[in-house]
Formats: C-alpha cells, structure tokens, sequence
C-alpha cells in the first residue's frame, strides 16, 4: 500500500471511484434515487482538481490501482473519503485518515459521515454531533456532521 500526495492526472480516476463506491458501497444504506442524485457521473474534473490541489489530498495505490482517496482542507474538514469496492476493509480508509489527521494543525476534524461511514468514524473517536438531511437534485439524504478533537488523536 503506497499513501501518496493528490496529482492532477488523478483527477478523472477519483471521479470514477468516487461514483463506483457510492453506487455498490452505499447502495445497502440509500436508495438508487439517492445514489444517483449523490453521484450522477457527471463530476466538472476542473472544480475537482482546483479543490483536491486547494486541499491536502492523499491517494492510496495498492498494485498499481488507485484504491482510495481522501482530502482535508486548513480548517480541519474531511472533505472526501473514498475507498473502491474492492479494496474495502483493508485499512485504506485508515492510512487515509492518518496521513490526513496527522498533517492538519486544527484543534478539531469534523467530516459530514454518510450512514455508512458513520461506524469507521465512530471507531476512529469522531462523535455525532447531529444527523442531518442534505438536499442533492431534490433529494433528501441523511449524513451526520461528527468531529474529533485533537487532544483524542
């Protein structure tokens, strides 16, 4: 597993990973109206590179395949985190959020958990701080604003 920094030429892989995940990975917590309004394929790569080189953004490569990415800005919000299908619970998502966590100075992480991330993040030390409804397209989903201090890292 290689955890690097966010390059340019990434950008329309995240993209694909990003709407794969959330087509299998979140499929058993939302519905597909849902899935299609989170991730509908249609990513502008421009606004994605220009926020991936704003923020600090991490890739993780596991056999010459990109299997997750994340990305944190100054204020300390985990903006993404996503891992592909198949390389789920292989402490991608962890290496992520270390080499994020580790590399920001806020004195809290705070991140918007859709239902099924909420777990990871719970056994990382973040705490609900209130569920929540986000509108995408029309549509209602859940998520869950939760923050991690510092001083629990």
């Amino acid at each position: 597993m290689i955890v690097r920094k966010y390059i340019p030429s990434d950008c329309k892989y995240l993209a694909e990973l990003f709407y794969q995940t959330v087509h299998t990975v979140n499929a058993e917590d939302y519905t597909e109206e849902q899935l299609d309004a989170w991730a509908d394929g249609k990513v502008d790569l421009e606004k994605w590179d220009q926020s991936f080189t704003a923020h600090d953004t991490v890739v993780v490569v596991i056999d010459d395949v990109i299997a997750g990415f994340g990305d944190m800005d100054q204020s300390g919000y985990l903006d993404r985190l996503y891992v592909h299908k198949d390389y789920q619970r292989r402490g991608v998502a962890s290496a992520i959020c270390n080499a994020l966590e580790n590399a920001i100075e806020a004195d809290y992480i705070t991140t918007h958990a859709s239902i099924t991330a909420k777990p990871f993040f719970e056994q990382r030390g973040y705490k609900v701080m209130k569920r929540q409804q986000v509108i995408r397209g029309g549509i209602s989903l859940v998520n869950y604003v939760m923050r991690k201090s510092r001083e629990s890292m």
